[in-house]
């Protein structure tokens, strides 16, 4: 029994990361086709599933991920905030500049966390929450090159707000998140140690979160 239970549970996950990477949905046959499994398997954990606003079937019958793994999704935000919230810090005020974590949220980067430095006298009001364009910006920048597999450090100038520096670097390793460390400034930052400050943090929030 603790087999089956086991093997039904690992099945239940893998179809929400099968669902989770596509995004058009997928129909119960090509669910069995991917799992390996009959389409009567697949209807029943879509059931369960179903049960706990882990999955929903659109109105043409193609499985989505449900509005119960957004639930979880925000719950674990503040976990992973928190975890990043030293290297912020240190980043901050090594470098004299607002330091951030930012994640991808459907097709916009999101400030998860924000860290201010503590000893200059002007700095930019780069808030929490914050969303802009994946497009846009180092942060969001440094998220897309993070999908090409380049963890190097993306800098953009006057993208988000005029007179702005931005310098970023994805956060390599971590599943599941697809995020990037990053400061930004209102004059321009030192190319010859931000980069290497920078990629240090992301590195190190990736440890915290792994």
């Amino acid at each position: 029994m603790a087999t089956e239970t086991a093997q039904t549970l690992d099945r239940g996950l893998r179809l929400l990361h099968v669902v989770a990477e596509t995004p058009g949905g997928l129909t119960m046959t090509e669910a069995a086709t991917l799992l390996g499994v009959g389409r009567a398997v697949v209807y029943r954990l879509v059931a369960t599933l179903s049960e706990h606003g882990m999955i929903r079937r659109d109105r043409s019958g193609r499985l989505r991920l449900g509005a119960g793994v957004l639930a979880l999704a925000r719950r674990a935000q503040p976990l992973v905030a928190d975890a990043a919230l030293p290297a912020l810090r240190r980043l901050a005020e090594t470098v004299g500049a607002t330091a951030h974590l930012t994640i991808a949220d459907g097709g916009e980067a999101y400030a998860l966390a924000v860290v201010e430095p503590s000893w200059t006298q002007f700095h930019v009001a780069y808030r929490t929450g914050s969303r802009h364009p994946l497009e846009v910006g180092a942060a969001g920048k440094a998220i897309l090159a993070g999908r090409r597999g380049d963890y190097g450090v993306v800098s953009t100038v006057g993208e988000l707000q005029a007179g702005a520096y931005g310098v970023a670097a994805a956060v390599a390793g971590v599943e599941g998140l697809e995020a990037s460390v990053g400061v930004v400034a209102l004059a321009a930052l030192d190319p010859a140690s931000v980069p290497t400050h920078v990629t240090t943090a992301a590195t190190t929030v990736a440890n915290a979160l792994t």
